[in-house]
């Protein structure tokens, strides 16, 4: 059980990890050769040119500038000195929205630290609930930090009057600070829409699964279907091809024709490359080899080989592009419909358009870059099968994931450890080496073990059949959240309360292991500060140092880069993936209003987090894409439910 010094060595070398990312960081960012990975989002925007364009050969690499360093820090206060209004037209809504989100952490948890250090914690620690258990169980193990928490209250006692108190103090002020920003947002969503131009995707609904017909094609049927039914705010209709750049009356599956859009791509790169190079040095043509990417073939004119070959790939491409729209087997079941007004594109989009519920699916047709053409043409129960399927595998995943949290909860336990591999006693006794078993590196682990989690469950969201890239990050967070709560939370304080006391829970009746359990929960709080540095805190510095987008982008344009196109695609400006960053917001918000009232110890850890990360994340979303807004009521209500249920338990 880590210990009062196992948590400061934890801060410690947590808080030192995060500095030097922080200086590594504001280093790198000053270096010319960097420029594209940290600030990408102003290139791709035309409004910052390459400090490697001009200047001697050393300076196109290295910053000589000595003032440059000594205001390295810099970028901080630039991060904040941004305007909503002007960082709404910069980065857009979401991102707006999704830093509000950190802001609302911050609104809700310094005030509840403050009050849970004025009230609970004296409360608490003059308890003496663990000195009178002691007499009883002999074997019950605790730590000074735990004297801080609820558990040192005794059960029926008048001080969890307090307790009672400020947990409804808390709840109101959360209820009261979420309302505000609702407000808040509400209103930044109505500006933000009527200050916006109509979009074809406002008027436009996307129809799945149209029912074969022995008369008509599908684009026949599809807009006779629409004449009869919605004679006054029938428009058009349009469908893509599973290949963004064409644009057809019915959806058609090319996958081998967006193939070979994408072959002719590289070879007029390739022709784009010789030419530059033959500008540059005129008196010689360029050559290269017929085989894999020049390697190996014969040898020929750069220029006229890849003229050539472009010319042959066009023609191949015009064949495939009449062989597919003769094909009555390439077309699939659905199209894009468009409505005279936004009122037809909802009624059409939000009711039955059969008594067949397996035909004429119809939904908000989403953005033309947000469309996951993959799942387009998936039947109706093909997709309840999928969805049903997925159900069950994220089941099991949920579950089976509970051994390595066991595992975790193992190295938060000494006592386990020595018991599992006894020859590593005299180690694991020695004062720093146990400090940073049972202060870091469960947090560590448990960071490392999910780490391939949210492609996990990305995939099992794409089988899903989900036709939007949207709903893929939206349903893939929902999954990402439901895990973190049972896995993260609920497991490691079911694991972890069984690991330090399952003598006790051997020999008592079972009548006393609840008991057991609701003094036990509160000492998992020193796990979750553990962790809350770990991700939270040296995660957090981890981001904007965006190490491996720098180590692709020099491997890139060190190897594969031959236009200015290419070292664009290489300048990979990233994104603030949803599906991964809100479910962990999520759990911290969750951490904080559950253990408020139980553990108040922990509420300082949140709040440097939530401070951190808006500094942090407000600085990339300056440089980064835009991120997606969703909402956060229910789940930070499902935090004060879970503050409520261990106050019964208390109880």
């Amino acid at each position: 059980m880590a210990t009062l010094s196992d948590i400061g060595v934890s801060a410690a070398i947590n808080s030192l990890s995060a500095i030097l990312f922080l200086i590594a960081f504001a280093i790198l960012r000053l270096q010319p050769v960097n420029d594209r990975v940290y600030f990408p989002k102003w290139y791709l925007k035309g409004i910052r040119d390459s400090p490697t364009s001009s200047g001697t050969f050393v300076k196109k690499f290295v910053n000589l500038d000595v003032k440059m360093y000594l205001k390295f820090l810099n970028w901080m206060p630039a991060a904040l000195r941004m305007p909503e209004p002007e960082l709404i037209q910069h980065a857009g809504l979401d991102s707006a929205v999704y830093i509000r989100i950190y802001l609302l952490g911050l609104k809700i948890f310094c005030p509840i630290t403050l009050l849970s250090f004025a009230v609970l914690v004296p409360v608490n620690y003059s308890g003496e609930n663990f000195e009178e258990l002691k007499t009883n169980m002999k074997d019950l193990t605790y730590s000074d930090i735990d004297k801080l928490s609820i558990s040192n209250v005794a059960p029926g006692s008048n001080r969890l009057y307090a307790h009672i108190v400020m947990a409804y103090v808390f709840t109101f002020w959360t209820c009261y600070a979420l309302y505000n920003e609702y407000m808040i947002v509400a209103k930044m969503r109505l500006q933000f829409i009527a200050a916006q131009s109509r979009r074809p995707d406002q008027f436009t609904v996307l129809v799945r699964n149209v029912p074969p017909d022995a008369d008509e094609s599908v684009s026949e049927h599809v807009e006779h279907f629409f004449c009869v039914n919605h004679p006054d705010h029938y428009l058009s209709h349009q469908a893509c091809i599973f290949f963004e750049e064409l644009i057809l009356y019915v959806v058609y599956n090319a996958n081998t024709l967006a193939d070979m859009v994408l072959a002719k791509k590289s070879l007029q790169n390739w022709l784009t490359y010789y030419t530059n190079k033959f500008e540059r040095k005129p008196n010689k043509r360029p050559t290269t080899k017929t085989g894999f990417w020049g390697l190996y073939g014969k040898n020929v004119d750069a220029i006229d080989y890849y003229t050539e070959q472009i010319e042959i790939l066009s023609k191949e491409e015009e064949a495939e592009r009449e062989r597919v729209f003769n094909d009555p087997s390439a077309i699939m079941p659905a199209a894009f419909v468009s409505f005279r007004s936004r009122w037809g594109a909802a009624v059409c989009a939000q009711t039955d358009q059969s008594h067949n519920p397996t035909v004429w699916l119809t939904e908000w047709a989403p953005e033309p870059r947000d469309v996951y053409w993959d799942n387009l043409a998936i039947p109706y129960v093909e997709l309840k099968l999928r969805r049903l399927l997925m159900a069950i595998a994220l089941f099991g995943l949920t579950f089976c994931f509970m051994v390595p949290i066991a595992f975790v909860q193992t190295l938060a336990n000494i006592e386990g450890i020595q018991k599992v591999f006894p020859f590593l006693k005299p180690l694991i006794e020695m004062g720093s080496v146990k400090s940073v078993i049972q202060g870091y590196l469960p947090g560590i682990i448990l960071k490392i073990f999910l780490i391939l989690l949210p492609t996990i469950i990305m995939t099992m969201s794409k089988i899903e059949g989900f036709t939007a890239l949207s709903a893929l990050e939206t349903h893939s967070a929902g999954k990402y959240h439901l895990f973190l709560l049972v896995n993260v939370f609920l497991g490691s304080i079911i694991t972890g309360t069984a690991l330090q006391q399952l003598k006790e829970f051997m020999n008592q009746s079972p009548t006393e292991i609840p008991k057991t359990v609701g003094v036990s929960i509160p000492m998992k709080a020193t796990f979750f500060i553990t962790y809350i540095m770990v991700d939270g805190w040296s995660g957090v510095a981890a981001e904007i140092l965006r190490l491996v987008p720098l180590i692709v982008f020099h491997l890139k344009n060190t190897f594969l880069v031959k236009t200015e196109k290419d070292r664009e695609e290489a300048m990979d400006a990233g994104s603030l993936t949803w599906a991964v960053s809100e479910p962990r917001i999520q759990l911290y918000f969750l951490l904080g209003l559950v253990y408020s009232t139980v553990t108040p110890i922990l509420l300082p850890f949140i709040v440097v987090f939530f401070a951190f990360a808006y500094l942090v994340f407000r600085h990339q979303v300056e440089i980064r894409r835009s991120e997606k807004e969703e909402d956060e009521k229910m789940k930070t209500g499902l935090g004060l439910t879970v503050t409520d249920i261990m106050l019964c338990r208390k109880g």
